[in-house]
């Protein structure tokens, strides 16, 4: 399903908006032999905060404010970051989710960022507006390692674009930019979990997320699990919806991540358990501590999960 708001055309704005300030970003821009370009915000380069969130804004291609907030966390006065959009389903499932595994090789990354939505090959493009013909598309990747020519060559066959159409930003988990962009993924935790659960995505008019932001860590195992437990056990979502008080009573103490038979372990254990597989893990894992819903149509206001600052303690040291 289409629709009229162009994902990769608004990304491509921020990324030329964002791009005569790379030094200042630390940032760095490399050519492929085909012509694809790359953005570095932390895998050789020293990318940092402002590149982070210039990393989650393109990642949303433009559709949320993202800032850095105080915590709202009583266990961590760190900072945290907070994401706010008029336009949940596409800045999140269309753009944002990292839905696009890309294995060309030995390279893997996570892919996400509207490029997905010119490829939309994945089921939810199915189930929700987003699809897009682009004549230029930007890509997210999370990975330690930078795209080589067949990469590029890859995308380029599954695009059906030539590589110089082809824009891609990557940062490891480890790094500060790459963790930034991870947590600012808070309220699209919620929002994929919405949409296995089946709710109406139709009725999410509004949406804001707001996670700590996680300490860096280079041994990979240790920022994977960071990232994830500042979403799973410190995360904070709001949706505004416009649906029946029975259907948010139903579904809405399956959002939280205490919903999920493997919720109560800092992520690295669960991970370290799983055998570095995520399929292993419980999908309904995977979503805020805790998620508030203000239903339009009737007034009532639901919560429900809690955060859990011992977990995080824990995990954080």
């Amino acid at each position: 399903m289409s629709c009229n708001l162009k994902l990769n055309e608004a990304s491509i704005q921020i990324v030329n908006q964002f791009l005569p300030l790379s030094l200042q970003l630390g940032l760095e821009i490399t050519k492929s032999n085909l012509g694809g370009t790359f953005i570095d915000f932390g895998i050789k380069s020293k990318g940092g905060i402002q590149a982070g969130l210039e990393l989650a804004r393109t990642c949303m291609a433009g559709l949320a404010s993202i800032s850095l907030t105080p915590s709202h966390l009583d266990a961590w006065r760190g900072p945290s970051i907070f994401v706010a959009t008029d336009h949940p389903v596409l800045s999140c499932l269309a753009s944002q989710y990292a839905g696009w595994q890309i294995a060309v090789g030995k390279f893997f990354a996570m892919g996400s960022g509207p490029m997905r939505a010119h490829y939309a090959s994945e089921d939810l493009f199915n189930l929700i507006l987003g699809k897009e013909t682009a004549s230029q598309v930007v890509g997210i990747l999370e990975t330690g390692k930078i795209p080589s020519d067949d990469v590029f060559s890859f995308l380029s066959t599954k695009l059906n674009l030539s590589p110089d159409k082809i824009t891609l930003l990557g940062a490891p988990t480890g790094s500060i930019a790459g963790s930034i962009q991870i947590v600012a993924r808070a309220l699209e935790t919620a929002m994929h979990k919405l949409l296995e659960l089946k709710f109406p995505l139709d009725s999410i008019q509004y949406g804001t997320g707001q996670a700590p932001i996680a300490p860096p860590s280079p041994d990979f195992n240790k920022a994977i699990g960071r990232t994830n437990d500042a979403i799973l056990y410190g995360a904070e979502v709001h949706l505004w919806v416009d649906t029946d008080d029975e259907i948010i009573s139903n579904l809405g103490p399956k959002v939280p991540s205490c919903s999920s038979s493997d919720y109560g372990q800092p992520f690295e254990e669960i991970f370290r358990n799983a055998k570095g597989d995520f399929y292993k893990i419980d999908p309904m894992l995977f979503s805020p501590a805790k998620v508030h819903f203000y239903n339009i149509k009737t007034g009532r206001c639901f919560q429900f999960g809690n955060f859990n600052a011992e977990i995080l303690r824990k995990s954080w040291n």
